[in-house]
């Protein structure tokens, strides 16, 4: 029992460690946020044309299929539930309103917290099993500036892209899946979107997914940099920011609905 308590007591230390270290960096990644902008930060132009074609173009076939399976198939639960009512037609509004709030955001961030997050993490992890991250702090290089700050922007950068990007392709699934199952057509179905659908649940799904790049881009770079000097660490630390990654997503997507809600938006 005495084992059991330390061991947790040690989990919740290891948490509050770790918490810390990510709100330390992001404050450091806010702090060079100005001389980023003004361009006076010590960072490679190509590290960040690199972690942006990372974060995507790279990552445009998975999130395709991913978000088309994920369209088509809400639209055909919601045909096999609504037709048996005689209200077919508004698969429609179902696949849209669910696809543009919840799932393309919170589905395309899951994906780059799989993809991207963990090779950014397992970059960093090298790179400090390799003590380069220690030479560049000895040659007055920042790390956060050099190697966070390009991977951080472009996450935050390119999720909400790839966010507009998944809605029209899950939206297209959904009107594969409805057009083959209720024989509804093109024109019925975009009428039906239109209804549905403004320009206030696009804007939610793009806040939420500039939440989500900024979380993944931060949390995997931290657990990249505290991660050890073996191969074994390397491994570890991608575990790490994929979880850390996925459970903070779904955090962060809770938080906003109860957010929205309070605000009966």
């Amino acid at each position: 029992m005495i084992r059991a308590a330390a061991g947790i007591g040690r989990g919740v230390e290891g948490v509050a460690y770790g918490v810390a270290g990510a709100t330390a960096l992001f404050g450091g990644l806010l702090l060079a946020l100005p001389a980023a902008l003004r361009g006076s930060v010590r960072a490679r132009r190509s590290d960040f044309v690199d972690a942006l074609a990372e974060a995507g173009y790279r990552a445009l076939p998975i999130v395709t299929v991913v978000n088309f399976l994920v369209g088509g198939i809400l639209a055909f639960v919601g045909a096999v539930q609504l037709v048996r009512f005689g209200a077919g037609i508004y698969v429609a509004n179902l696949v849209g309103i669910a696809v543009v709030r919840e799932m393309a955001a919170v589905m395309t961030a899951i994906v780059m917290a799989g993809r991207t997050g963990a090779s950014f993490a397992a970059r960093l992890a090298t790179m400090q099993g390799n003590e380069e991250v220690d030479a560049l702090v000895v040659l007055g290089i920042s790390p956060v500036e050099h190697l966070v700050l390009p991977r951080a922007a472009a996450l935050t950068i390119t999720l909400p892209l790839l966010y507009l990007y998944g809605c029209a392709v899950g939206l297209l699934g959904g009107l594969a899946v409805s057009a083959l199952l209720l024989d509804v057509g093109t024109a019925a179905f975009v009428g039906q979107l239109r209804e549905a659908l403004n320009a206030d649940q696009f804007v939610i799904g793009f806040v939420k997914c500039l939440a989500f790049g900024a979380f993944l881009g931060v949390t995997s770079c931290h657990v990249g940099l505290r991660a050890g000097r073996s191969a074994a660490e390397v491994g570890r630390a991608t575990t790490s920011a994929v979880v850390i990654g996925i459970v903070g997503i779904i955090a962060i997507d809770a938080a906003f609905a109860l957010f929205l809600n309070a605000l009966h938006v």
